[in-house]
């Protein structure tokens, strides 16, 4: 970052005063290399800094950050981490939205029994950096798989059937996937 004097600075000086959890949008455009952006932080638990350049104010930038970030994990965990949404070549817009809305729910079901397994069951090993070493929706798919495969494989077909026909017997399924 280059000042009003033409001096070199690191950007992190500019926010170095922000404590575990702040948020500080910059109102003044700042050179950044040859282009002058509005640079908002968020001062990290671990210290860090996050910071989000853009060329026009935006007092909720890093807030509009995490939206977008939430957006990119939802679609990268249905295109190829899970899903495969690609892998359908569908090209009706009708039938390419009825697909992204099931697969929705099958994200919001696996999301879930990641956070039970993790709360209720066993924790997912924490990395030396400090995130988890697979994701909650991992944790959840790689789950469901499992249940669903035992109940087929059992010979329960019916009983899955009739499990997923309501979202109350939820936990239904996860007992009958233990037995």
């Amino acid at each position: 970052m280059t000042n009003h004097l033409a001096k070199n600075h690191k950007i992190s000086d500019l926010f170095r005063h922000l404590q575990v959890g702040q948020t500080e949008c910059r109102k003044r455009r700042i050179w950044v290399g040859r282009v002058k952006l509005y640079i908002s932080a968020l001062r990290l638990e671990d210290g860090e800094l996050l910071l989000v350049v853009s060329p026009m104010f935006n007092a909720s930038a890093i807030r509009d950050y995490a939206l977008r970030w939430e957006i990119e994990t939802l679609f990268s965990c249905l295109k190829g981490r899970g899903f495969n949404l690609e892998n359908t070549r569908l090209t009706d817009p009708g039938r390419v939205k009825k697909l992204i809305a099931v697969l929705a729910i099958g994200f919001c079901w696996c999301y879930l029994t990641g956070e039970w397994q993790h709360d209720r069951k066993k924790a997912i090993k924490i990395k030396k950096h400090g995130r988890l070493s697979i994701s909650l929706f991992r944790y959840g798919l790689d789950y469901v798989q499992m249940a669903i495969l035992r109940l087929i494989g059992f010979g329960k077909k019916e009983e899955f059937k009739k499990v997923l026909g309501s979202v109350e017997n939820y936990r239904e399924l996860i007992t009958l996937a233990h037995n």
